[in-house]
């Protein structure tokens, strides 16, 4: 089951500046949310 996210044209235009060749807006995003994940932001830290 897919999710549509509406980004705003700014924000966009910033995650374009930050693809690499052929990458695409889904795909960063999956990469981003990974490292993420792996750095632990997602513990509630000091709860």
């Amino acid at each position: 089951m897919a999710t549509t996210i509406e980004l705003n044209d700014d924000l966009t235009e910033r995650i374009e500046g930050h693809l690499e060749e052929d990458e695409t807006v889904e795909e960063f995003l999956q990469e981003l949310l990974s490292i993420y994940e792996q750095e632990g932001r997602f513990l509630h830290e000091g709860v």
